[in-house]
């Protein structure tokens, strides 16, 4: 079901998350964050976030302002929340861009604009979760979730799934490394 799968999406950038704030609190400590990685995630948002994972669910949420109004009017505008990600990021990528290319950039600023992204992303993907995905799940018709799935485009996540790009190998390992540090921390 789409749902799920736009969930199971959530939990992966969930986990992108998390890896980008543990390179955030490397350079907030003055030492040296894996630059690869941080600008693998941000091509990871630009590319399959942006291109595939908000335009699927553009389109349950078109399929909810016919179906409940009222529920997609509470929820607002997502294609504009939408927007607003997408221009968090490229905050972020500049400020990225900035540290990289040596020029003039407070370690605050760089910390400010990819913690507001954090926070903010975090907050839309947990009123998606709570609110959008339950609303559609209890409006939109068989034939609705048929239509949308048609549509759909058939492109692979690049880093969550068998077609994982190259460019993605270190972020996946990266990934793989923090969460394996983690469970043995909890043990």
């Amino acid at each position: 079901m789409i749902i799920e799968l736009l969930t199971r999406e959530h939990r992966n950038i969930e986990r992108l998350l998390a890896v980008l704030e543990h390179e955030l609190d490397i350079f907030d400590r003055a030492a040296r964050p894996d630059y690869e990685v941080i600008r693998a995630i941000i091509a990871y948002f630009e590319v399959y976030t942006e291109m595939y994972h908000h335009p699927q669910e553009d389109q349950v949420f078109a399929r909810l302002k016919l179906r409940d109004p009222a529920a997609a009017a509470r929820i607002g505008d997502l294609a504009r929340e939408h927007q607003k990600g997408a221009d968090r990021l490229r905050r972020v990528a500049q400020a990225v861009d900035c540290v990289l290319a040596d020029r003039e950039i407070l370690r605050q600023d760089v910390d400010s604009i990819v913690r507001d992204f954090l926070a903010h992303e975090r907050h839309h993907i947990m009123m998606e979760d709570r609110e959008f995905f339950p609303a559609a799940a209890t409006a939109l018709r068989p034939g609705d979730w048929t239509e949308i799935a048609l549509a759909q485009s058939r492109h692979k996540d690049p880093l969550f799934s068998d077609a994982m790009e190259a460019r993605f190998e270190a972020l996946r390992k990266h990934i793989l490394q923090l969460e394996q540090e983690a469970e043995a921390e909890r043990q």
